[in-house]
């Protein structure tokens, strides 16, 4: 069996076995003993093994990434991703836009249940952090490498390794060679890691379904089923729509093509909801299956983990209104 049915079956028998449980047993203190000692535990180390590796991937693939390419191409080739990241982000907003301000999932909420939902204690938000084109700039340049790494700051961790991999490009003593070497390497077993961890992952994600499944049930989905079509439809004509056409004019390549080759990554996404797990199995898929440049998708796949999150883009969209429209706020 291939490694996506095997993946599939796991998304289906843990969804498919948590509903079970629900409906059969809800609350069942044998149903909470699993899935506070067994499900829950096996879901999330799964998650931390991959979010383990998105480190030294990400560095590792940034750097050779950088240190194989041609350094007067490294601008363009950085201007196209940024422009790109920017018009399939627009793309993604308007279309959930679009969508919920159409369907407008969260009308129809009786009166009675809108006013309790106004009257409950609201917890002061703290003041935010400052968002200014400014500060962003600047909070890209990491002033601790270390502390960016250890917060989960992504785009300061590709700042850092951009650098990194340009001086690395441009010194050439036998130690920064030696350096190169030991940075492939680290690539290379971070690699063979994920192959180890992708083994695993049919199990990971039953594991995680069964606990969201057992714990929420099928009821869930009928309360916030308009929502989430809404979601679902949007995320669908975003990845089937504009992705095939930006693959087909853009790359040049059969969306057929694509996303039979690129449907590990998917499921991957799919299951574990998060760009950064995700990203150690894509740029696997990009060299192995898509057949992709090495210095091309290695630089492109670990600065979009960050910059180019079109699904978060629509996702907000969506809920932003959605909320509005439950609570009756007029935006």
């Amino acid at each position: 069996m291939t490694p996506q049915r095997k993946m599939l079956l796991g998304i289906a028998a843990g969804a498919i076995l948590g509903l079970v449980a629900n409906a059969v047993a809800p609350g069942a203190r044998w149903l909470t003993l699993m899935v506070d000692y067994l499900t829950w535990p096996a879901g999330q180390i799964f998650l931390r093994l991959l979010f383990m590796l998105v480190i030294p991937v990400l560095f590792s693939a940034l750097v050779m990434g950088v240190c194989e390419l041609d350094l007067k191409h490294l601008g363009r080739l950085g201007a196209k991703t940024l422009g790109y990241t920017v018009v399939v982000s627009a793309v993604a907003v308007l279309i959930g836009l679009v969508l919920v301000n159409a369907l407008r999932p969260g009308d129809g909420l009786p009166e009675a249940l809108r006013a309790s939902a106004r009257g409950a204690a609201v917890k002061a938000a703290a003041a935010p952090a400052d968002t200014s084109p400014v500060a962003l700039i600047v909070g890209m340049v990491p002033d601790n490498v270390v502390k960016a790494a250890a917060s989960g700051d992504m785009l300061a961790i590709i700042t850092f390794s951009l650098i990194f991999g340009v001086g690395l490009s441009l010194t050439r003593t036998e130690g920064a060679g030696r350096l190169r070497d030991t940075i492939q390497g680290l690539y290379d077993v971070s690699m063979r890691l994920i192959d180890g961890v992708l083994r695993l992952a049919p199990f990971g994600v039953a594991a995680l379904l069964f606990t969201l499944t057992s714990r929420l049930g099928v009821q869930i989905l009928g309360q916030l089923a308009a929502y989430v079509g809404t979601v679902l439809l949007g995320l669908g004509l975003h990845m089937f729509g504009v992705y095939s056409l930006s693959v087909r004019f853009l790359g040049g390549m059969s969306p057929r093509a694509f996303f039979r080759g690129a449907r590990v990554a998917i499921l991957t996404a799919f299951s574990t909801a998060s760009s950064s797990a995700t990203l150690p199995t894509a740029l696997r898929v990009a060299e192995e299956e898509l057949r992709l440049p090495p210095h091309v998708s290695r630089f492109v796949l670990t600065a979009g983990s960050a910059m180019n999150q079109n699904g978060t883009a629509l996702f907000e969209g969506v809920t932003v209104l959605f909320l509005a429209q439950l609570y009756g706020v007029d935006l």
